[in-house]
Order: C-alpha cells, then sequence, then structure tokens
C-alpha cells in the first residue's frame, strides 16, 4: 500500500467544516486552512455538496490560501465519484476495497489519499469560533 497515511501533505492547519457558514468562517480570518469535511461527510452529503460548499467558501474569500479535504471513510465507491467529480484530495480509510487505486488516481489528478484525518479544529464544538485565529496560528497558520 502506498503510504496509507500522508499527513505530511496536510500543509495548512485544519478546520472541519459541517457547511457553508462554517467554511466560510474558516477562512475569513485569512490565514492558510485546510478545510476538512466531517467525518465520512461524503456517504451521507456527497461530494458534490462538499465541492460547492468549498466555491462558496472561496468565492467569500479568494485571497486566503485554503485546500480542501473530503472524508469518505470507508467508501471507496465514494472516493472514486469524488475524483470524478474533480474532488481529489481525500480521506479514505486505509482498509477500504481498491484503496491503492483510489490513491494513484488522485495522485494523477494532483491530488493525494490519506489513510485517516489530520488533526482538526471541529467548527461543531463550543466555542470553536472563538479558538479558531488561535489554532490556525499555533498549528502553523500564522
Amino acid at each position: 500500500m502506498a503510504s496509507a497515511i500522508k499527513i505530511d501533505m496536510i500543509v495548512h492547519p485544519a478546520v472541519i467544516v459541517h457547511g457553508v457558514a462554517d467554511a466560510k468562517a474558516a477562512l475569513a480570518p485569512g490565514l492558510p486552512v485546510t478545510l476538512l469535511s466531517a467525518p465520512g461527510a461524503a456517504l451521507f452529503a456527497g461530494c458534490l455538496w462538499w465541492r460547492e460548499i468549498v466555491a462558496a467558501a472561496r468565492m467569500a474569500h479568494p485571497e486566503t490560501e485554503a485546500t480542501d479535504i473530503l472524508d469518505c471513510a470507508d467508501a471507496s465507491g465514494m472516493a472514486m465519484g469524488a475524483l470524478r467529480s474533480g474532488v481529489c484530495r481525500l480521506v479514505l480509510w486505509p482498509d477500504a476495497p481498491g484503496w491503492a487505486g483510489v490513491a494513484a488516481i488522485a495522485e494523477r489528478q494532483g491530488g493525494f489519499v490519506l489513510g485517516g484525518a489530520p488533526p482538526a479544529l471541529d467548527m461543531a464544538q463550543r466555542n470553536a469560533i472563538r479558538r479558531l485565529h488561535a489554532w490556525l496560528c499555533a498549528s502553523g497558520g500564522g
């Protein structure tokens, strides 16, 4: 298996976002950030939902450097669908069927597949918005 967990691919601090408002809030400080979907979001919300959330947040804050990662849990089929829709940075559990193939396709598209989610501030946590700036700074964002 081609290095199941490539956490070193994550350049910016990660923030778990659950919708457009969270994504815009994560980009608002203007610090580099990785937008990370909720665990398994590809299964219950889909890759097009994710793509539109990221696009709306980037449109609202075009100057903020941001990466985005969709969590597919163990759903290789959803990961393949994401790749077909242009979402090429994914979390897919290492024991998911066809992991190496999904990872190879993502890499050919300029993306990557992580075997697990990176450490992240979850915007659903109490007072997350108040902790956001400190998280981005302490995690290397500024």
